[in-house]
């Protein structure tokens, strides 16, 4: 259900977020976004939007009255059907219970120290590669290929085909969390097949042995999940796993480029790396937006919204809000404590990958911090224009060894 205007009590908003000039930079749009109240009324798209801090914390955590079984995108799925089988990211307990707790068992501390040493070895291999270079592009000589390499073997899929298919496949499976507009249907376009793809090399049979794939498909064999669930929860990791990893590492790569001060630091102590990593998570998160759907009729900050309505969540504005932040909170600062952001998302569907995310960007960006002096900007960074992800198609740079 849409909202009908005349219901409205927020302030209407006649710009469009999902804009080319937004999408390039959206924060002087959230910031009045923020300033209008603790809701806006999208008039383009007849929805209420949300972007600061505590309020979308609030319908994050609140999973019993604004749920996701709906769609995390504008369009209900209670009443018009998904372009694919719904996944952990689109349902609600005790589906997403079940599925919570296959993933959560695989993506654990323990499985994540066994992974440590892999991710080690071709960090060490990447970083050589750019020493070598000494000019690079961080998005797609770095923040791509560390991902791509080492949580698709983590998997267990297949290397042959990944880079083809499975960044075609994350674009246009989260451009449904965004408007159906010309971007999402031209991301659609380049992902045709890319599915059909990555659902064939979820299967058992095409995992490695030992991998998270094969452990997911081990609850199957336990009875905790069944056959479908676990191709949807391996399929998963690729579509969700991924691109806001790779999105990540370009993210805090340009920003400590721009900020060589923050960069000093880090090298000086590679431990402040997580802080880094956090801070930028908060600053440039990857995922943007979303959406949400009433299960009951709510009176919310003002906002009379009837039960089956769609709202905006603009996490990205929220991690922004110096009510929360302070009013530094657009400068990038490894020092602060951004712990508590949701870039992640919040409540029971916070992110039960961000384990391994964490992990990727800890062991990459710790070597590289150990054996680079310093690190700036080579040219003018190209956005990479997403209705819901941000990050960076080419981000030049340059790195003087230690």
């Amino acid at each position: 259900m849409a909202l009908d205007l005349s219901t409205a009590t927020a302030p209407v908003f006649t710009e469009d977020p999902y804009s080319d000039d937004n999408l390039r930079d959206p924060y002087p749009l959230f910031a009045r976004m923020r300033d209008a109240g603790p809701a806006v009324w999208l008039e383009r798209y007849g929805v209420p939007a949300f972007t600061r801090f505590d309020v979308c914390k609030e319908i994050l955590e609140d999973y019993s009255t604004f749920i996701s079984s709906a769609g995390a995108g504008p369009k209900n799925l209670h009443h018009e059907k998904s372009w694919r089988a719904q996944g952990i990211m689109e349902s609600d307990p005790p589906i997403h219970t079940t599925m919570r707790q296959a993933m959560g068992s695989v993506i654990s501390p323990r499985g994540m120290r066994a992974l440590r040493n892999q991710f080690q070895q071709f960090a060490d291999e990447l970083v050589d590669r750019i020493l070598d270079m000494r000019e690079f592009d961080a998005a797609k000589d770095f923040a791509e290929v560390f991902p791509l390499r080492v949580f698709g073997d983590a998997v267990g899929i297949p290397r042959e085909g990944r880079a083809e298919n499975l960044l075609a496949l994350g674009a246009m499976n989260f451009s449904t969390f965004g408007p159906d507009d010309e971007r999402a249907k031209e991301y659609f376009r380049m992902g045709q097949g890319t599915n059909d793809w990555a659902m064939a090399n979820c299967a058992r049979e095409k995992l490695a042995e030992g991998s998270l794939g094969q452990q997911i498909w081990d609850c199957a064999d336990k009875g905790e999940i069944s056959s479908d669930q676990a191709a949807l929860l391996v399929r998963a990791m690729l579509s969700a796993g991924l691109d806001t990893t790779i999105f990540s590492i370009g993210n805090v790569m340009r920003l400590l480029s721009v900020h060589p001060g923050e960069w000093s630091k880090v090298h000086v102590n590679p431990r402040l790396t997580k802080f880094a990593i956090d801070e930028s998570f908060r600053l440039e998160s990857p995922f943007q937006s979303f959406y949400r759907t009433t299960s009951r009729d709510v009176d919310f900050h003002g906002m009379q919204i009837p039960a089956d309505s769609k709202l905006a969540v603009f996490v990205g504005a929220a991690n922004r809000d110096p009510r929360h932040w302070g009013e530094d909170a657009d400068r990038y600062d490894i020092e602060r404590q951004a712990g508590g952001h949701l870039g992640f998302g919040m409540g029971i569907h916070q992110c039960v990958g961000q384990p391994m995310s964490r992990l990727e960007m800890d062991v990459l960006l710790t070597t590289l911090a150990a054996r680079v002096k310093a690190i700036e900007s080579a040219g003018d960074a190209v956005p990479y224009l997403h209705n819901t992800l941000r990050g960076w198609e080419s981000i030049p740079i340059k790195i003087v060894p230690a």
